[in-house]
Parts: structure tokens; C-alpha cells; sequence
């Protein structure tokens, strides 16, 4: 749609008459957006969407929001997710339960305790079973509401709100009663979203998000494919117009 005027091009067909070809319009390549819901972040490492609620829920309460959503509390695979989520700059700025400059996340592992001496030493465990992550947290840092009877506590990342301490990618591991109030961390794959930010299942026509309203696609592991575009004539009688941005072929006038 990038070519309104009308284009005439002449060639010389077969006996030497005249052939007139008409270019009304011509698509241009479309650029998609990336692949999750307004307020969450994407990773392409992982192909995968973060989210942090600041709600302040315990751990259970925590599974059970990012459950609602079609994710889990977020685990990781690798250093590199870790060091992408601790460079994001989250939205923070509402009521959190640490101090202003450290923040604290449940995230989905589970540390196990296995004896009770001098000092507590135990295991951490990915709290979902069957998942694929990779890397486990370090020994942890042990909080201040923790109960004796307690042989499992919940995982908590915290990251730090100063910039410059998080693009050095510092970084402490908690191991937390579960029942504690804290801000969480959700993960989950990334997913089509449509021109309106509404997410698409799987195998659905819809048309994603980017700058052509006319193009429809067809949803397929949260990437936009088969995509077939429709092209508009421009508005009969109106030298001056602009196209709506989220419906196709829809147009306003702009003449006098």
C-alpha cells in the first residue's frame, strides 16, 4: 500500500502494439513487533515473555497468578536469561516489600532442606516437575521468616534498582518462607498478539501488530505465518486522506 498514484509503465508487446500496465498499489515488506502482551518483556533466547506483579502475594498464591496466564514462575536456562532479566528495567514504581533499592522476586525453584546442624544444608530443586531449565541457583541466602518445622523454602531473586549495579549483573539468591508476601516473577512462551494487543491461540487468522492493518496471518508457535495481504483502492473523490492505523482500507478525509 505504500504506492498510491497511479503508475503507467508502456511496453512493446507482439505486433508492435502498445501494452499499458496499471500499478494501483504495491505491498511493502512488513515488520512484525515482538511477541507478547502489553507489560511483559521478550527474551529471544528462549522465545519466551517475563512479567514481574508487585501484588505482593505468597509463593502458592504467586503459581497460581502466573498459572492464570498461561505461564509459571519463571526459571531459567542459562546465564544469559539471567543477566537479560536482571537488565530489564521493570516497572517498579508502585508499592514493593523490600527496601527501594533491592527488589525481591519469587521465582519458580525451591530449596530443599536435608539437615538441620550447625548451619542449614539442603539442595535447590526446580519447583515444576518435567521442566527442561538448566541452571540451578548458587546456595542461597537464608531469610528472616523462616520457621523450624519448614523443610521446604521458596526461591527469591533479588535484583538491585541502582542501573549501574544491575548492568554488572549483581545479584543474590534467597531461600524464603513460602508464605511470605513478596513481589513474583511469571514466565511464559511467547504468543501471537494481534493490532488491538489481544492474544491468539494457536492457529488462528489474525492480523499481528506492526503498521498494515490489511494483512492476515495465521498463528503458528507465536510467529505470524501464511500471510496474505489486501491491498486498497484509494478513496474515490478525496485528494487528501489518512488511512486509520488498526482497520483496513478504513480512510478520513482530510479535504476541505
Amino acid at each position: 500500500h505504500g504506492k498510491e498514484n497511479v503508475d503507467s509503465r508502456h511496453n512493446r508487446g507482439r505486433g508492435g502494439e502498445t501494452t499499458r500496465f496499471h500499478t494501483v498499489n504495491v505491498a511493502q515488506p512488513v515488520r512484525f513487533s515482538r511477541k507478547c502482551p502489553t507489560g511483559w518483556h521478550h527474551y529471544e533466547g528462549t522465545a519466551s515473555c517475563y512479567r514481574v506483579y508487585l501484588n505482593g502475594e505468597n509463593y502458592w498464591d504467586a503459581v497460581q497468578t502466573c498459572q492464570r496466564v498461561n505461564g509459571s514462575l519463571a526459571t531459567f536456562t542459562a546465564d544469559q536469561e539471567l543477566r537479560f532479566i536482571l537488565a530489564q528495567e521493570w516497572d517498579l514504581e508502585e508499592k514493593t516489600f523490600v527496601r527501594k533499592d533491592q527488589r525481591r522476586f519469587w521465582v519458580g525453584y525451591q530449596y530443599v532442606i536435608t539437615n538441620r546442624n550447625h548451619s542449614l544444608e539442603g539442595h535447590w530443586e526446580v519447583a515444576y516437575k518435567g521442566s527442561s531449565e538448566v541452571f540451578l541457583p548458587p546456595d542461597p541466602i537464608f531469610g528472616s521468616a523462616m520457621s523450624e518445622n519448614e523443610n521446604i523454602l521458596c526461591g527469591q531473586l533479588q535484583c538491585f534498582h541502582f542501573p549501574t549495579l544491575r548492568h554488572h549483573g549483581l545479584h543474590s539468591w534467597y531461600a524464603e518462607n513460602c508464605y511470605e508476601k513478596s513481589s513474583f516473577l511469571c514466565k511464559r512462551s511467547q504468543t501471537c498478539v494481534d493490532i488491538k494487543d489481544n492474544i491468539v491461540d494457536e492457529g488462528y487468522y489474525f492480523t499481528p501488530k506492526g503498521n498494515d492493518p490489511c494483512l492476515s496471518c495465521t498463528c503458528h508457535n507465536g510467529e505470524p505465518e501464511m500471510c496474505v495481504a489486501a491491498l486498497c483502492e484509494r478513496p474515490q473523490g478525496c485528494q487528501q486522506y489518512r488511512k486509520d492505523p488498526k482497520e483496513c482500507c478504513k480512510f478520513t478525509c482530510l479535504d476541505p
